[in-house]
Order: C-alpha cells, then structure tokens, then sequence
C-alpha cells in the first residue's frame, strides 16, 4: 500500500466515526420530539414526565404555584381619624333621637354600638363639645386597635375616651367594636435639656438667621438670596406676619459663636427664638435651622424638619 493511501486511512475512518455519531444524535432529536408530541396529545401530566424523562436530557421545570400577595396595610393601618370621628358623632348623639345625622353617622361607624340616653335640658358649658382629637393609638392585636381620642368642652374641661376599633385584613376599613371607655389622659413625657447650648452672639450668623426669616414670614425681601446654592424653598404665602424679630439664637456647635464666618463648608445648626407681629398681636415662634459658610458668608441649607432640600422645591 502507497504511503499516500496509508495517510487517507486514518483521516476516512475518523470521518466515519463522526457519522455515527452524528446519526445517533439525529435519532435522539427524532425520538424526543415523537414522546414529546405524544405527551402533548396525552395531557399535561404526561407532558411533564416527558420533559423530565425523554432521551434527551431537559430540566423540567417545576409548576409555579400561586403566591399569596399580602400587603403591610393591615400594620400601617392607623383607625385614629375614624376613631375620632366615631366619637365626635357618638357624644353629639342620643339614643332618644337616633334620625339626627350626628346619631345615623354614629351607627354607621360602629353598627352594634349603643348611643348615649342624653338629658333632654343637658345645656350647661361642659355638655357643649367643642373639639374631638385623637391623641394616641396601639394596635391591641392583630386587626384590633385602642385609639385614645381627647374630648373638650366649651368649659376647656376635657375628657379622654378609649375606643375599640377593629380593621379588615388589607387594612382597607375599620369598624368600631365596643362603647368607649373614659380613661385617664397620656401622662406628659419628661423632656430632656436642648441640645442647643451654645449661645449665638449678635453678628453675622444672628443677622442672616433673622433677615432670612423675615423674607420667610413677611415676604420683605426674597429668601433665594440667604439659600446655599442648590437649596430651594419658597416663602409663606400669604405673608402671615408685618415684622419678625429675633430674640435668641442657639447652636449646637462651638463654631457658631465665633466673631468671624469660618471656613467653607463648615455647617452649623441652630434654634432661633423669634417674636412674629401681626393685627392680631405678637406671637413667639422657633424654628430649626442649619447653616453653612460660604466665601465669608452664611447660608441656609435646611428649615425645620428638612424642608429645605437640595435639588427640590419644599
């Protein structure tokens, strides 16, 4: 045998061999898809162990089941509103008279909860509500809340009532459960030294503290010239206040009390004590403040709980 034949040997016989093996996959193809089409044909359970079983190896995958949505309303759900509604109705009603719209709202927030027998000449100051608020409310259990509403009279007595409202399981609707019940009132907190112990001497912080809330109340002049760059926050209007005045400003930080404005971006924070004027006569006010030195100047970066923001208009 030539040399050249003897070469070609080995070159055919591979190319044979790929053949094979390429006709043995050709039928794997042609066997999967017949059980394939078969288990179709025969419903969804067959077609499930086809796809597991087949020649050709496929990870099945398995049926999804359904997930329960359940949202967090029913734990930020908070019946205060209703609660203080259903006892403003609830006390201006009587069950002697249960057509009036005070007693018909009354029934209609809480459905199994009895109205008061008020006295028919019952005209004194304490009888006449003035306001209902609610002042407190704790979620009992699940889908049950106590809400502590505050009554006063036209006498300035008050009286607390605790209220059992129930809510539905999305949080979506409340109902008033039992007859409230007069409690004590929420004893009043311990409240802890200011924070702000350093005393602001006049200057410039003192004077830019007092010029910008003055274009903030009485519109005298525009507050964009006191903000730090990217800081946007509009004045009240209508302007409630003719004059503002500052009584007193404290820090939080040594810094502000300096003579001189420190270096760039050095931020302050302060409570300033103002006396605001109207017609009606003068009112002391405070507001939360942060500042901060810019190119020898103060700036306002941030009013009370953040309303002035970088990049947003308040």
């Amino acid at each position: 045998m030539s040399p050249g034949k003897q070469a070609t040997e080995p070159e055919a016989a591979a190319v044979v061999a790929a053949g094979v093996r390429l006709e043995k996959m050709r039928r794997r193809v042609r066997l999967s898809r017949l059980v394939l089409f078969t288990a179709i044909a025969a419903g969804p359970v067959a077609l499930g162990a086809a796809v597991v079983s087949g020649p050709t190896t496929v990870a099945a995958t398995p049926k999804s089941t359904p997930t329960t949505m359940r949202t967090t309303a029913t734990a930020a759900a908070d019946p205060s509103g209703y609660a203080q509604l259903f006892v403003g109705a609830w006390l201006r009603s009587s069950a002697d008279d249960t057509a009036t719209g005070q007693a018909r709202l009354a029934q209609s927030l809480a459905p199994d909860v009895e109205l008061p027998d008020r006295a028919a000449d019952a005209h004194d100051a304490h009888a006449r509500l003035e306001s209902v608020t609610a002042v407190r409310s704790a979620q009992h259990e699940a889908g049950r809340w106590w809400v502590t509403v505050a009554a006063q009279y036209a006498d300035a007595s008050m009286r607390y009532f605790a209220v059992l409202v129930a809510s539905s399981d999305d949080g979506g609707s409340f109902t008033v459960t039992e007859v409230p019940s007069v409690v004590a009132g929420p004893a009043r907190a311990e409240v802890t030294k200011s924070p702000y112990g350093v005393r602001v001497p006049e200057g410039e912080l003192s004077s830019t503290v007092g010029q910008f809330l003055g274009a903030y109340l009485t519109g005298a002049g525009e507050v964009e010239r006191y903000l730090a760059p990217g800081v946007k926050l509009s004045a009240v209007s209508p302007a409630p206040y003719s004059a503002v005045t500052v009584r007193q400003v404290l820090a939080l930080e040594e810094t502000a009390a300096g003579e001189k404005v420190p270096d760039d971006g050095t931020t302050v924070r302060v409570l300033a004590q103002v006396e605001a004027r109207d017609a009606a006569g003068r009112w002391p006010l405070a507001y939360e403040m942060e500042l901060t030195a810019r190119s020898g100047r103060w700036d306002v970066v941030a009013l009370g709980f953040g309303s002035a923001k970088k990049g947003g208009r308040s």
